[in-house]
């Protein structure tokens, strides 16, 4: 039966699973129903069947015009060595050069397509890239006699672990306090509106085509019958909604235990994490609510407003440049800071689900909302999946899934009364999910406001515990990190010896690793740079390897993925750099931008950069840092980068009280507070010309600006 005969009793079908479906009152009926008729639609339509197969070894790209010039360059092997003329060597070798250039156009040709057609999935980039670079991926597991076994002693070892834990925090939280007071109710959630079929289209086709092994037909074929589906799923999301139930077969997991980083010994489960895959539709319905979720925190302004995580318009490139804002002022006011980033283990797994819902219901989430979450998160099962063999099932009494779309943004309502402890002991704080940043300032030159920054620093570190406690999130003090930030005159003074976190003594280190980036102790970029060039390094040597398969545009795609991504992110931290730093960066570019256009290793940089019509390094931390200003300015932004710009107000009218002007804060040090955003941004937004300041969206301001700083960099180009 060919496709067309074929289609209409697939329409028909759907339509049988359509009416089914419009009879059923009950979100389990429902998704078993669901999930029944599309199998068996799958197996009807498109049936397993075995075949046996010869095992090949050709690569992906051989083709039947490659096969063909290999046998005729044999055959004139064949012909030159009986022979021995010249005239047939010399067509041995014109047949050897076809075959050469057969390969190479049949290459470039593969991945050319394969990196153009995925080069929005950046997973998808990583493993074409593995096998071009012949880069073995394999999974690091443990050893054991079988699969079926390894599987249950980590289903085993992932729930005994939690429990373990919060054995432990409950021990301990006897006699640590009461659980806080919960706070009057102001507005209300009590209900999730029903969705509409174009909403649930956007969501699905906005969504990875990433698929479960629960579920019953894989995604991209779901999108790619999306027109004859929409009601079907529609109907069973708006069933959810509004009969505050989450199936059962919607809230089992299957966990894939992926090793934390790679030189870790596999030999050891604690260095493995659990990684949640969850059903699509599962998936589906959390996108809804979240947004509805969302939109009641916005409206009633009760998200913390230091938590970056999961919100929008907010990145740890916004909170990095916060963090480093404030600890460049206390510098440049003769100042230091002492920087504690606190640790957590487990934090999504050992969540209490009465404490949360008890947070829910303080943020004005009540009824059959409520009652939802309460469906979602109750009898929660895992599965760990291993080489396509799973464990029996396990249940899970505590926490939030971590795959999962709601479960992160729950933590972070769960863990939004840090915040509070936190402006109690006046300290300033930053939050991303469970990474928390408390700092504090102190005089270096006066021992008093040291102890004494210090000790609040130690209070309140201790409430936190105690809080943590009460909550059944341990703070482990072990992988907790403390820098004290000065300038340069005081960078071998002892300052602060060391903290007390959780019983462990943590001392003072010269280099953290914060959100992706390098701090130190005098905020100096050197730190930075040497981690962002180390691995741009690596990596552009790496494709270089390959370039002779490459066309200039999936080399392109590559660069971008490799190189420029690592080279951008939170450049902006790196305004007011020397020269001289910034020149090691510009060397990683240079030779990014000659890979691609395959130019000679002394040419000239200019023409190259220009041709490509990329922005050299320091117009490219330019750009980040005006970017951020202009979305500041229109609420694009997060509002603690917002509060950092103020608009200019003359005293007396004057030619520039028509200017969009901001007001630059007086600065002493110029290699700390100039480099802070609160004055950097303001210094440079200030000289901009009046018509890419006015611009009337991002895009127009983002294209002006580029051609603004491309001619100011190339100003003969």
């Amino acid at each position: 039966m060919n496709e067309e005969d074929d289609k209409p009793t697939v329409v028909l079908d759907i339509n049988a699973l359509k009416a089914e479906l419009a009879e059923k009152k009950n979100v389990s009926d429902a998704i078993d129903t669901y999930d029944r008729v599309l199998r068996q639609l799958i197996d009807h339509h498109a049936p397993l069947q075995e075949r046996t197969a010869r095992a090949q070894h050709t690569a992906p790209w051989y083709n039947d015009s490659i096969a063909d010039s290999k046998r005729k360059r044999r055959k004139a092997e064949r012909k030159w060595r009986k022979s021995q003329l010249t005239c047939d060597r010399q067509d041995f070798r014109l047949k050897c050069s076809e075959v050469n250039k057969d390969l190479k156009e049949a290459k470039c040709k593969y991945f050319h397509d394969k990196l153009t057609s995925d080069s929005t999935n950046q997973k998808d980039v990583y493993k074409i890239t593995n096998g071009l670079l012949f880069t073995k991926s394999d999974k690091k597991l443990p050893s054991s006699d079988s699969v079926n076994e390894l599987a249950e002693k980590f289903a085993n070892y992932f729930v005994e672990k939690i429990v373990t834990i919060r054995n432990g925090l409950q021990s301990e939280a006897q006699v640590s306090g009461e659980n806080e007071a919960e706070y009057s109710l102001e507005s209300v959630l009590s209900s999730f509106t029903p969705a509409t079929e174009e909403e649930i289209s956007k969501f699905i086709r906005r969504s990875a085509s990433k698929s479960c092994d629960l579920d019953p037909i894989p995604t991209w074929l779901l999108k790619l019958c999306l027109d004859s589906l929409l009601p079907v799923i529609t109907h069973i999301v708006n069933l959810s909604l509004t009969t505050s139930d989450v199936s059962p077969q919607l809230k089992l997991a299957l966990i894939i235990p992926l090793i934390k980083k790679a030189l870790l010994d596999p030999e050891v489960f604690k260095n493995f994490r659990p990684v949640s895959n969850l059903t699509y539709i599962s998936k589906l319905i959390e996108r809804v609510v979240a947004d509805r979720l969302n939109t009641h925190l916005n409206q009633n302004g009760l998200h913390e407003c230091m938590q970056s995580a999961y919100k929008e318009h907010h990145s740890t490139e916004s909170a990095l440049l916060k963090v480093q804002n404030d600890l460049l002022m206390a510098i440049d006011s003769d100042g230091g800071a002492i920087l504690v980033l606190l640790d957590l283990s487990a934090a999504f797994d050992t969540i209490d689900h009465e404490i949360l819902f008890r947070r829910l219901f303080s943020l004005g989430i009540i009824g059959n909302a409520l009652q939802w979450f309460k469906s979602y998160l109750t009898n929660r099962r895992q599965s760990v999946l291993i080489n396509g063999v799973r464990s029996t099932t396990r249940d899970l009494p505590f926490g939030v899934p971590q795959g999962s779309v709601l479960g992160p943004i729950l933590f972070t309502l769960y863990t939004s009364p840090l915040g509070d402890i936190a402006r109690k002991y006046g300290l300033r704080f930053h939050l991303y999910a469970d990474d928390t940043q408390l700092y504090i300032t102190f005089r270096p030159m006066d021992s008093a406001s040291i102890t004494v920054s210090k000790s609040v620093l130690q209070n309140c570190i201790a409430e936190i515990r105690a809080w943590m406690l009460r909550n059944m999130l341990k703070l482990n003090g072990d992988k907790t990190e403390l820098l004290v930030v000065t300038s340069g005159r005081f960078k071998h003074q002892i300052l602060v010896e060391n903290i007390t976190v959780d019983s462990a003594i943590v001392t003072p280190s010269n280099n953290v690793r914060n959100l992706g980036a390098q701090f130190n102790s005098t905020l100096s970029p050197e730190s930075f740079l040497n981690s962002t060039c180390k691995a741009a390094w690596y990596n552009l040597r790496n494709i270089s390897r390959v370039r002779n398969s490459l066309t200039m545009e999936s080399a392109k795609v590559l660069i971008q993925a490799y190189v420029m991504s690592r080279i951008d992110y939170c450049n902006g931290l790196l305004y007011g750099a020397t020269s001289s730093q910034l020149d090691r960066l510009q060397k990683v570019q240079n030779y990014a931008a000659r890979v691609i256009m395959r130019a000679p290793k002394y040419c000239h940089i200019t023409p190259v950069l220009s041709a490509l019509h990329w922005l050299p390094i320091r117009q490219r931390i330019n750009y980040k840092i005006m970017l951020f200003a202009y979305k500041a300015r229109h609420g694009l932004a997060p509002q603690y980068l917002s509060d950092m710009l103020h608009t200019y107000i003359p005293s007396r009218a004057l030619r520039s009280a028509d200017k969009d002007l901001l007001v630059v804060p007086a600065t002493r040090l110029k290699g700390y507070g100039g480099r802070a955003f609160e004055a950097a941004a303001p210094s440079m937004w200030n000289v901009l010309p009046e018509e890419i300041k006015s611009s009337e969206s991002v895009d127009v301001f983002k294209k002006m600006l580029k051609t603004h700083l491309f001619r100011e960099a190339f100003p003969s180009g």
